[in-house]
């Protein structure tokens, strides 16, 4: 794990070592062991490196082969790169490390860009062929690693991070409008928008080739998630066995490093399943936990700490568990600094992930995660709309549409924006940047449930996409590695083959029901239930669905509710610049009154403000945890 960026002058412009330094620097906390820069003609690159594979001198970055003509500045872990470089051995390539990152390299020198179709790991990456004057900047197929790119000045500037990008005299940060909407209203970004104009997010699975010689720019997207049922199938008892094994392997593949690893654990079924099979692998494996203080917690907020159900299984599976403990004190610590490390606004309340990966990072410097199960085994069962199951397109899409609204319904924003605003996004909708993915979604499944694997592929696409940038992030901010093996290319290759009901249950049996959600809460992930059987011990605890997320709801009315006005509601608030302030305290006593809650719209309106401080407004801040973590506990 490391943190890339780079300069591609198209002009052939020089790129001095002061540039790359600086872009460096801003990325320190990604990879605090070791620093490298490559200068040429019109190309700069550098390279912070977490040490995980290899850790001698010979793993340095940029790495160049041994012909001397191409160079990697290489982020992430291909798990599958000692088969690959047995293969490559065989046909007569030669190797100086034990690096994954050489293997890369080579497999690049064989077969070209057909090589990203064979890697089986989590990466971001730019490759520069030096005989071609051609560089190619690739993201893994499911977009664990992150890869911001920007044009201006005749140049390509990228990095892991956007704030390196920033750094460069030519790049002036300026709030997108596009983006924004975007924002507040799926509390997400679904376009390759950021919210810095002209900062593009390289789409997961997908690459550009930036020809210095030719002086032109190539997009391609190499791999996508594609739904369709085998003309053999399977039984669901087959189905849960092989699921088991795969998972196995993927752990087992994950769990290659130099350095110690660990996992998270919660009270749930993916992370329990990851816990139980890396404790047979690495005895005493650490693993951690967070839980939130909850007294006074209110009917929403009841059942979100998972201490009790993770220690338990901690115990069951004898790992050493390390858990902590945080309260609104530290939803309010965290967030200058937690904004600053995330840079692009995506959807959750992010603290709880900042906690745990600052818990994490005392005892390892990588970390297995369960990020992907729920959206590749049909998690959120209430998400999907009775009109996923109709033939109506155009109903379907408009209800699915309204299920994503997180927080400021589209008819609802000309009075959220202010009048310039939402002058200047009057000819746009968000619902085009919606109807982008679901139609990509739609000729990406040849099944008869079409809509509602069209609903998964929306899921993969932009809410995992989300997730898989938080956690990447507020991981890399205290150099700590997080995998995720339910990412893993053989993983996902079969589920996205099976039938719709090995993963989603039956209807609700109340189908007079006004909901719109037909399905049973508990009724996803029908099959990785099937496997958990095969995986944890017996007598293992179990709990409902439930996200990553403390008892907000609760403390935005009372123990954050003096900080949250104070932050929102004064007179120079950043957001008053470009929101409605009767907007933002309507809705704000709307929450404090119990009558609807606003958690995700609040926590959403906080990051923004401290966004703009930070990143727009210019208020002095260097990277630094202000953690305040205590009661830690070690069983």
């Amino acid at each position: 794990m490391c943190g890339i960026a780079g300069i591609l002058s198209l002009s052939g412009s020089p790129v001095t070592a002061e540039e790359i330094g600086r872009m460096n620097a801003l990325m320190a906390h990604r990879g605090p062991d070791d620093e490298g820069i490559w200068l040429e003609e019109g190309v700069g690159l550098g390279n912070r490196r977490l040490a995980i594979i290899d850790l001698t001198p010979a793993g340095h970055q940029p790495m160049v082969n041994v012909r001397g003509d191409l160079v990697i500045t290489f982020n992430g872990e291909l798990y599958n790169f000692r088969e690959l470089r047995a293969e490559l051995r065989q046909r007569g390539y030669q190797f100086r490390s034990e690096s994954d990152v050489e293997v890369v390299l080579t497999s690049y020198d064989h077969w070209g860009v057909e090589c990203l179709s064979r890697f089986n790991g989590h990466f971001a990456f730019c490759l520069w062929d030096r005989s071609q004057r051609r560089a190619l900047l690739a993201r893994d197929r499911f977009g664990v690693k992150p890869l911001y790119y920007a044009m201006a000045a005749e140049a390509v500037t990228f990095s892991s991070e956007i704030r390196p990008i920033l750094s460069l005299p030519q790049i002036s940060p300026k709030l997108d409008h596009l983006a924004l909407q975007e924002y507040f209203t799926f509390q997400n970004v679904l376009s390759d928008r950021t919210l810095l104009e002209g900062i593009r997010l390289l789409p997961a699975g997908s690459y550009l080739e930036v020809n210095l010689a030719a002086g032109d720019i190539r997009f391609e997207r190499y791999w996508d998630y594609a739904f369709c049922v085998p003309s053999n199938p399977t039984s669901f008892d087959e189905a849960a066995e092989a699921l088991t094994g795969l998972l196995e392997c993927a752990v087992s593949r994950q769990l290659v490093s130099d350095v110690p690893v660990g996992c998270f654990l919660s009270g749930g079924l993916d992370s329990g399943c990851l816990a139980s099979i890396a404790s047979r692998c690495v005895p005493g494996l650490p693993t951690f936990t967070i839980g939130f203080e909850m007294a006074g917690a209110g009917p929403d907020d009841r059942g979100f700490d998972e201490r009790v159900q993770a220690r338990e299984l901690a115990g069951i599976l004898g790992t050493r568990h390390y858990e902590d403990e945080i309260g609104p004190v530290q939803l309010e610590a965290a967030l200058p600094d937690l904004i600053l490390h995330l840079e692009d606004l995506r959807m959750g309340q992010s603290y709880p992930n900042h906690y745990a990966a600052a818990l994490a990072t005392r005892q390892v410097k990588v970390v297995l995660e369960g990020t992907g199960g729920d959206e590749l085994l049909a998690g959120y069962p209430w998400r999907y709309p009775r009109e996923a199951e109709t033939s109506d397109k155009d109903a379907f899409l408009r209800a699915y549409y309204c299920t994503w609204q997180r927080l400021v319904p589209e008819q609802q924003q000309v009075d959220f924006f202010r009048p310039d605003i939402s002058r200047e996004l009057s000819a746009a909708s968000p619902y085009d940047s919606f109807c982008a993915v679901m139609e990509r979604a739609f000729l990406q499944t040849d099944t008869e449930h079409g809509f509602l694997n069209a609903c998964f592929y929306f899921e993969l696409r932009t809410f995992l996409q989300g997730l898989l940038l938080v956690d990447d992030k507020l991981a890399m901010a205290h150099s700590l590695e997080n995998r995720a093996p339910f990412l893993d290319n053989d993983v996902v290759d079969f589920l996205l083959k099976l039938p719709l009901d090995f993963k989603l249950a039956g209807r609700s049996r109340d189908d007079s029901s006004p909901r719109r959600d037909p399905f049973r809460r508990d009724a996803g992930k029908r099959l990785l239930r099937a496997s958990a059987k095969r995986i944890l011990p017996a007598g293992a605890p179990s709990r409902p669905k439930q996200g990553f997320s403390g008892p907000d709801a609760t403390w935005f009315r009372g123990a954050n509710l003096s900080y949250i006005r104070s932050t929102l509601l004064a007179p120079d608030a950043a957001i008053n610049d470009f929101l409605e302030p009767d907007f933002v305290a309507k809705r704000l006593q709307e929450h404090v009154l119990g009558h609807v809650n606003h958690r995700l719209l609040i926590w959403s309106l906080l990051s923004f403000e401290w966004w703009l401080r930070l990143f727009l407004c210019g208020e002095p801040r260097t990277a630094g945890p202000a953690l305040g973590l205590r009661n830690r506990e070690r069983f």
